[in-house]
């Protein structure tokens, strides 16, 4: 069986979900320990309050951290994954477990990104909307004429999420609804990522990058700039990766493709899952961000 890792990039549910993991398991202990920046990180996952880990810049390391504690429990637990991706954020958890950063420099990077994020885009400026059942090519022919929005997040076939200014969105979210898009859903986001508005950014991203000791990955990585394995240099990638679009169900066909036959997902909430099934509903998923949702993965699994 061919194994395919996903690691989710946002979500505030995991007030809380990691110390379980913390308490009963060394590996995951090992990670938290490892958190050593200018934010308690054990401390907000552990206790929220939600409203912080809502705030990008704590969310980002908040989350990493929560997923690799996860991935190396499951990793202990003799299950390895042949693919790794991430959605967004999770693209750098994804990285980590892969062995191109150390832990904590993948923590202290996402901590960074997420400063940088929230400096670039002024709060209450910009946003991100949710299209329901509507084809991406056309949501693209909508929003083309529109200045100041884009595709950020292809999650798969039938949800799109468009990104940019905050006027600019609700332009395009009245033009998709008037073109027949099911619904349009504004996301709880603190601004436009994956999105050109981040050029800026994404200079800054790139000089954090470059502080930091980058190593060859020891599991193939899917990436969001593609959806699909990039052998370019990895700084380059991440850069456009903040201000580009994420095509994540391409990854998940990509990764069928090359013989996965089941999906993990680890971090906060479903969502990712949500999304394999949705792109593809004969591969199995497993969601684990519980100690129950761990050991309905192992006993599926290793019964394989």
């Amino acid at each position: 069986m061919k194994i395919g890792m996903i690691f989710a990039g946002q979500g505030s549910q995991y007030v809380g979900m990691g110390k379980a993991f913390y308490d009963e398991f060394q590996e995951a202990r090992d990670v938290f320990d490892q958190a050593n920046i200018d934010i308690d990180v054990k401390k907000v996952c552990f206790e929220g309050p939600e409203d912080v880990l809502n705030e990008t810049s704590y969310a980002q390391p908040c989350i990493l951290t929560t997923s690799l504690a996860i991935a190396k429990v499951i990793e202990a637990q003799g299950i390895h994954p042949d693919y790794v991706a991430g959605l967004s954020l999770g693209e750098y958890s994804a990285l980590a477990y892969a062995g191109a950063f150390d832990t904590q420099d993948a923590i202290s990077i996402v901590r960074r990104r997420g400063q940088i994020m929230s400096e670039a885009l002024p709060a209450g400026t910009t946003s991100m909307a949710a299209v329901l059942a509507m084809d991406a090519e056309k949501i693209q022919e909508v929003i083309e004429p529109i200045d100041g929005v884009t595709i950020a997040n292809y999650n798969c076939p039938g949800q799109i999420v468009i990104t940019g200014t905050k006027e600019a969105v609700e332009i395009a979210s009245e033009k998709l609804k008037e073109a027949g898009a099911k619904r349009v859903i504004p996301l709880k986001v603190s601004g436009a990522f994956h999105s050109p508005l981040l050029e800026e950014a994404s200079y800054k991203l790139k000089e954090e990058l470059e502080k930091y000791d980058i190593h060859e990955t020891k599991i193939p990585v899917v990436y969001n700039v593609s959806g699909k394995e990039e052998d370019g240099d990895l700084i380059d990638i991440l850069t456009r990766q903040i201000k580009s679009s994420v095509y994540f169900y391409q990854s998940i066909q990509y990764m069928i493709a090359q013989g996965v036959d089941a999906f993990v997902e680890i971090g906060p909430g479903k969502a990712l899952s949500a999304f394999v099934k949705k792109t593809d509903r004969s591969i199995p998923v497993y969601s684990v961000d519980s100690i129950e949702g761990l050991n309905q993965m192992l006993g599926a699994l290793k019964d394989e």
